[in-house]
């Protein structure tokens, strides 16, 4: 069926479905698990993809290689224990790539967006992927199309359909039936379509198509899903793998030529050996895992993050959020409550015509309970209304509407004419920002009712008025009327909002966060600077600044009219003075991120309007609103406020410095045990001295790796970790010293290794290698410790604060213990049972690297 060809009442009649929507019953009916208003994602990968994958890697085709060797010799047990590390290291790379994907699909659900629907007459917001087809859909201004619909009613609707039609400039969208037989998607002004959006008016809609039915399925059954981006740290990382990789295959190669040259030539077994040794310590040493344990560990923060209110969509947000240097935040709703409640009003007229007017130009209600819903400003104004036992609902019966022009941000009002049944007049009422208002009116309201000219006394007196009002913080909005000889052919703002007559303005009060005032001053003490953006009066953002401590000085502050007057490259050199801005527009918005990073500065900026969705692309961190905003602004965001709350962006923001710091751990800890390994490895070889066993390297490389490097990345954080500077952006892998700790502690633990082995040679070759094994594998564990903090005392985070770590710790021990003393485990191994004395040497080497740390952290100032 063309529906744009047929009439609303045809279309309606097709889908069993009419004004009042779709009823419960007829909603079960139709909807279909299987065919949900989703567009299909790309298939998941099978558990038999996923292990070819890990077995293609080609560390693990090596280790394949030398167990098909080893087993073509003899060396069964090698063959075994070989085959058991791939099997082993295989699933261990599925369960990390699983946990990813885990995190995503969570964080994907906790994102999903919502529709505003009527259905049995009333008005619900449901889940986008519970609509049905016949489903009657509300769209206002900031929203997106979730599904393909038909128009039957809407006011100045302008729909935006580049992501389908190519055309940049958004379409008017009516309900009329459109004639013609073949119309391209383009011209179907009486439908919307999936995946574009609503950037003026409103309009009711009923579902004509949904999922992969729309003209968005279409085209998404043709294209294939992309693949999530890697973050920039990863990035590096990888390149940093690939170069390590390099390095350590060149001394495994020299290695094994320089002990065949040493040996004067190929000697069947011990070749072997030294063959199976060098590709051994490739595999041990070369930190194949370390991109996939950064990622756990990435996702592991977004989930705690979730938990705090702050949803992350892009793991780059989780990276840039820790180099945070500047937060624009909007004031209303994000630094304040936006709990609205009228406190003050003036007007020359009757205080009903006021509370009529705003109560009227407004879409809040009044439902059969009396509550009032919808926005909180305009819930405020109904509120208001009701105290004078006017109720909207009721005033609707015998006064409809019958057109308006919606507010926008730029203009800053907004219009509803109404028809009064009684008489048949025609009413207008507008309300918005009070001198914005004020500019379209050329009368007001004066005494005893009487409409007087607005001469230039009356309108400074109306600027006095609200000039006295913000300066106490109140939010003020300004209410005008006109009547009308008819209804207005067109409703476009410039053709009538014009000739106005002011009847007067309310105050409101909206109370700041609780929260608010203790997130700046962690701000302060973080090197983070807090600007407020708003579209309020400049007295009102200033008294609201100075009561959280933003500003301090009313220089600080600067309104959008001013702004525009500065060109791009003298802000860029003035941006610094500024706290607070006033008055502004959206587009004033993407101007101050731009000015904040020509100077190098990492800038996040919120926003909640359709209009913001620029500013938000912009900035380094765009964060959307979870409760106010759009589904325009959250879909271009990297991180969304579930609750709108300043104090949340604080609280990411350290826990984004957290997980960063976890991750420097994990690579530290993960670097200098398998720079250790290698150094140990290839000082044995230079003096041809046997250390390790293939089998021996696997094995402490599955123990002392992965799980403690995992536990590292779950470290609360340290308590100081919002008192310092934010980390630079452009800093590489090794900043801040870790470098040279993982050079030097990579030396100590190979070094540790070593006097544990040459203190066993003195027994026998096998106590040596036994007691080699034992210090390597437990000096890790205990090194893990070490790195809970970069700088503060082992002795004061205490041993006890990362349970995953502790229990990372005993697992290593046992399983060390077990292939040491386990009967036939032991044989396997190639390892003998150590007496106490030889054990108690190996566990007080192992201990050693504890105080060793612990003296390099005190004698470099950076113990706490």
């Amino acid at each position: 069926m063309k529906y744009y060809s047929e009439s609303v009442a045809e279309v309606l009649a097709e889908l069993s479905s009419g004004i009042d929507g779709l009823s419960g019953e007829a909603v079960k009916r139709t909807t279909d698990p299987e065919h949900l208003n989703r567009l299909e994602e790309a298939k998941k990968k099978s558990f038999a993809a996923k292990l070819f994958e890990q077995i293609a890697n080609p560390m693990i085709i090596i280790l394949i290689v030398a167990a098909v060797v080893s087993g073509a010799l003899g060396e069964i047990s090698d063959t075994i224990i070989i085959l058991a590390v791939v099997v082993i290291n295989s699933f261990l790379g599925i369960f990390q790539e699983n946990k990813a994907e885990q995190a995503i699909d969570a964080l994907k659900k906790m994102s999903y967006t919502t529709a505003k629907v009527r259905r049995d007459g009333t008005v619900t917001r449901v889940n986008s992927e519970e609509l049905v087809r016949g489903d009657i859909v509300l769209l206002e201004a900031g929203d997106f199309v979730p599904a393909d619909v038909r128009i039957i009613e809407c006011a100045s609707l302008k729909i935006e359909e580049s992501s389908l039609t190519g055309e940049s400039v958004p379409s008017d969208k009516n309900a009329a039936v459109i004639t013609a037989d073949e119309v391209p998607l383009g011209d179907r002004t009486n439908m919307a379509y999936m995946g574009s959006s609503v950037v003026y008016g409103r309009a009711a809609a009923v579902v004509v198509a949904i999922g992969m039915d729309t003209e968005m399925g279409k085209i998404a059954r043709i294209i294939s899903t992309t693949k999530e981006n890697k973050t920039p740290l990863q990035l590096k990382l990888d390149q940093l793998g690939k170069v390590l990789s390099i390095a350590v295959l060149a001394i495994c190669a020299f290695m094994f030529v320089f002990g065949i040259i040493r040996n004067g030539g190929f000697n069947g077994g011990h070749t072997l050996e030294l063959f199976l040794i060098a590709i051994s310590l490739a595999v041990a040493a070369i930190p194949e895992g370390l991109a996939a344990v950064v990622t756990i560990v990435l996702s592991i923060g977004v989930s705690r993050m979730s938990k705090k209110n702050a949803i992350i969509r892009k793991l780059t947000a989780v990276e840039t959020l820790g180099c945070a240097q500047i937060i624009c935040s909007d004031k209303t709703g994000t630094l304040t409550q936006n709990r609205m409640t009228v406190v003050e009003t003036n007007t020359s007229g009757s205080a009903d015509k006021l509370a009529i007017a705003m109560a009227m130009c407004s879409d809040s209600s009044v439902s059969d309970e009396g509550r009032v819903v919808g926005e909180p400003t305009e819930n405020a104004l109904v509120e208001y209304a009701l105290t004078l036992n006017i109720n909207k609902t009721e005033l609707e019966k015998s006064m409809p509407r019958v057109g308006e022009a919606p507010f926008d941000s730029v203009r800053k009002v907004m219009s509803t004419v109404h028809r009064i049944e009684a008489g048949g007049r025609i009413v207008q009422f507008s309300k918005g920002a009070a001198d914005e208002l004020m500019k379209r009116c050329t009368h007001c309201v004066g005494e005893n009712g009487v409409v007087v000219p607005l001469d230039d006394e009356l309108r400074e007196r109306v600027a006095d008025i609200n000039h006295a009002m913000a300066i106490q913080a109140l939010r003020v909005l300004g209410a005008a009327y006109k009547e009308l000889d008819a209804v207005p052919e067109s409703f476009e703002p410039d053709d009538i909002e014009r000739d106005l007559i002011f009847i007067g303005v309310v105050g409101m009060v909206d109370p700041v966060r609780p929260e608010v005032k203790d997130a700046i001053k962690i701000c302060g003490e973080a090197g983070i600077r807090p600007i407020m953006i708003t579209g309020d009066h400049r007295d009102t953002a200033v008294a609201i600044a100075r009561e959280i401590e933003i500003l301090h000085d009313d220089a600080e502050a600067i309104t959008g009219a001013e702004l525009e007057k500065i060109s791009d490259e003298d802000f860029a050199t003035e941006v610094e003075k500024y706290s607070v801005y006033a008055r502004v527009q959206p587009e004033h918005k993407v101007r101050i991120v731009k000015a904040w990073q020509s100077l190098g500065k990492i800038s996040a900026m919120t926003g909640d309007g359709v209009n913001d969705a620029p500013a938000l692309k912009t900035a380094d961190i765009g964060i959307g609103m979870g409760i106010t905003g759009t589904d325009v602004s959250k879909g271009v965001s990297d991180m969304i406020l579930a609750d709108d709350n300043f104090a949340t962006i604080v609280s990411a923001v350290a826990e984004g410095r957290k997980i960063f710091d976890n991750i420097q751990k994990t690579i530290q800890f993960l670097l200098s045990s398998n720079l250790a390994e290698v150094l140990a490895l290839f000082a044995a070889s230079i003096i041809n001295l046997h250390l390790f066993a293939p089998i021996h390297l696997l094995m402490i490389n599955l123990i002392t790796d992965s799980f403690p490097a995992i536990a590292l990345g779950m470290e609360k954080g340290e308590a100081d970790i919002m008192q310092k500077a934010p980390r630079n952006s452009k800093a590489g892998v090794f900043a801040d010293k870790l470098g040279i700790n993982v050079l030097y502690q990579g030396a100590v633990i190979a070094a540790l290794t070593l006097v544990s082995f040459f203190i066993g040679r003195a027994h026998s070759a096998e106590t040596a290698v036994t007691m080699a094994f034992a210090t390597l594998s437990l000096v890790e564990g205990f090194h893990s410790f070490n790195l809970r903090s970069q700088k503060k005392s082992l002795f004061s985070t205490g041993f006890f604060g990362n349970k995953f770590l502790f229990a990372s710790l005993l697992a290593s021990i046992v399983v060390t213990m077990a292939v040491i003393y386990v009967p036939g485990l032991n044989v396997i191994f190639k390892l003998v049972p150590l007496g106490l004395p030889h054990l108690a040497i190996s566990l007080g080497l192992s201990l050693a690297i504890i105080p060793i740390v612990e003296v390099v952290k005190w004698a470099t100032g950076r113990r706490g």
